[in-house]
């Protein structure tokens, strides 16, 4: 309930970003004359950045692009990944095999080095790193849905639905994917913080989009300014420490859901 009280805050004030903090704030061309590096105060309570610009407006544009990223990136790789688990666990023989060489190639693969060349493939843009994100971090869902379908087929009532004539998308769709999908949800939860990270990480990198603020971006321009070695703390730590608690909510989410969906984890 913590956790989700404050993704519930965060995602109020992302949604309420041109409200709460209305874009001609970012625009370097009236600031003019504003104080850059200016510390933490009543004036600037988060300090401004090297152009300066107030953190605290740049950290509430950036929750929206942090939060989008994490959520779409999440959807992409929990859809994909559930379809070829649920596909790999249901059809044996050869299409079954193809389909697991798929998910160990995936798995063996260093997903960050993955998402960075196809972040630098394509046109740099949010779209570009949900995509990146997307198709490189299914693999680990796809392997445990598939061990969660394996375990749905050997119940009886998939028996009895093929002994009465089901097809392959009867049993997948009215058997198998209701099954499988209270795990599909908790790992969802758990894998938003995640995507999260890759996306400042990539921003961070320089493979996002500099016209958009986001937390990584934010980070990378105070590496950019040496803000570290220069005394500037405020410029990394508001950013950074944004990303772990907001992490650390999905995180906290995702082992209650996975309590909520497997009573065995559940302590008595």
């Amino acid at each position: 309930m913590v956790g989700l009280s404050f993704l519930m805050l965060v995602a109020l004030i992302a949604i309420l970003a041109p409200v709460i903090a209305p874009a001609h704030m970012l625009d370097v061309t009236t600031l003019i004359g504003t104080e850059r590096f200016a510390p933490p105060s009543l004036e600037h309570p988060l300090g401004t950045d090297h152009l300066g610009r107030e953190i605290w407006v740049r950290m509430v544009w950036g929750a929206r692009v942090s939060l989008l990223v994490g959520l779409a990136a999440t959807a992409m790789s929990m859809l994909i990944g559930a379809l070829v688990g649920i596909a790999a666990g249901h059809f044996t023989g050869l299409p079954g095999s193809i389909l697991m060489r798929l998910i160990d190639f995936f798995l063996v693969l260093p997903s960050l080095i993955l998402a960075i060349v196809l972040s630098t493939v394509l046109s740099r843009g949010v779209l570009t790193i949900i995509i990146a994100i997307g198709l490189t971090s299914w693999a680990g869902t796809a392997r445990v849905v598939r061990s969660q379908t394996l375990s749905v087929e050997s119940r009886d009532y998939i028996e009895r639905s093929r002994a009465l004539g089901a097809g392959h998308w009867h049993i997948i769709v009215k058997h198998l994917l209701p099954g499988v999908l209270p795990l599909v949800l908790a790992n969802t939860t758990l894998t938003v913080g995640s995507a999260i990270i890759a996306e400042s990480t990539l921003s961070f990198l320089g493979l996002g989009d500099p016209t958009v603020q986001s937390w990584g971006s934010i980070l990378k321009n105070s590496m950019d300014v040496s803000a570290a070695t220069s005394g500037y703390w405020w410029y990394v730590l508001t950013p950074g420490v944004a990303i772990v608690l907001v992490v650390l909510a999905f995180t906290l989410m995702g082992r209650a859901v996975e309590n909520i969906v497997n009573p065995t984890l559940r302590s008595r």
